[in-house]
């Protein structure tokens, strides 16, 4: 729980955001050919979930994909 409410938080999104670019810098600029193309590709996911708040490692863990809904599921359990 703890690990999806960093992840859904403010500083968790940026965080998913510089890590993206940091693995797509490595993608292109370091590993370059195919693997690199690839993970740059990959890096996609970490960046676009932060930029548009949603949180694929928090709906594998079963919370919702959207982080505004997960934040509210996180909320009420706190309150519990």
């Amino acid at each position: 729980m703890t690990f999806v409410t960093f992840m859904t938080s403010n500083q968790g999104r940026m965080m998913r955001v510089i890590a993206g670019i940091v693995l797509m810098s490595i993608g292109l600029f370091v590993i370059k050919d195919t693997l690199g193309t690839i993970l740059a590709l990959i890096a996609l996911i970490p960046i676009a979930g932060g930029v548009l708040d949603f949180c694929v490692a928090g709906f594998m863990m079963g919370y919702p994909f959207r982080g505004a809904k997960a934040r509210e599921q996180l909320a009420q359990k706190q309150h519990r």
